[in-house]
């Protein structure tokens, strides 16, 4: 049994694999299923076994590269001096990771459009919308910001990051953008700040 679940375990990682570099380089539209079973060196049947639309192998490869930007965004903002300085920073990495190809491409350019807002909001916040929340909260707790209800402060603000990530989608020149967007977040956040 458990080298059947190890080959099933490893059917699905490749397959996995395959079509992350697939959906990064060429998109959704343009990827086929024969295309990802080809890549994974598995039989088309093995990919619909494992997942039964392109729409369910896009979501789990959205997943996988959400969590993994979530972990490079907390080495980065691990290196600042205090939470609010840490958010700001955070934001400013998934800006510069999410203006990047194969990210950019899964993240912002297909996401929103194959898995709709409201499913790709709720994977978000599963990841880089779920710390914010607890980013402020931490952020009122050490007298940094005013105390105040999290909830709305923490949509507030995911919302101008989401509203500006979906603006840098639609630009042809959005690691620029990406970085305006950036610096004018962290005057968000800064404004919020008490005085020491």
């Amino acid at each position: 049994m458990a080298k059947q679940a190890e080959r099933r375990a490893a059917t699905s990682e490749a397959i996995l694999t395959a079509a992350r570099r697939l959906f990064g380089t060429q998109g959704f539209a343009a990827t086929t299923m024969d295309e990802i079973a080809e890549a994974a060196r598995v039989a088309k049947g093995a990919v619909y076994h494992h997942f039964k639309t392109k729409e369910a192998v896009f979501e789990a490869v959205f997943d996988q590269v959400s969590r993994d930007l979530v972990v490079e965004i907390d080495g980065t903002a691990r290196a600042e001096k205090d939470v609010l300085a840490a958010m700001v920073a955070g934001t400013q990495h998934y800006f510069a990771a999410t203006a990047k190809g194969p990210t950019g491409q899964i993240i912002l350019r297909d996401g929103p459009a194959v898995l709709g807002w409201e499913r790709w909001r709720e994977i978000d916040a599963q990841h880089f919308g779920g710390k914010l929340p607890r980013a402020l909260s931490v952020a009122m707790e050490a007298g940094l910001i005013a105390k105040q209800p999290v909830e709305p402060l923490a949509r507030l603000l995911l919302g101008a990051v989401t509203e500006a990530a979906v603006a840098c989608a639609g630009r042809a020149d959005i690691a620029r953008a990406g970085a305006e967007y950036a610096r004018a977040f962290r005057s968000l956040v800064e404004a919020l700040r008490l005085p020491e």
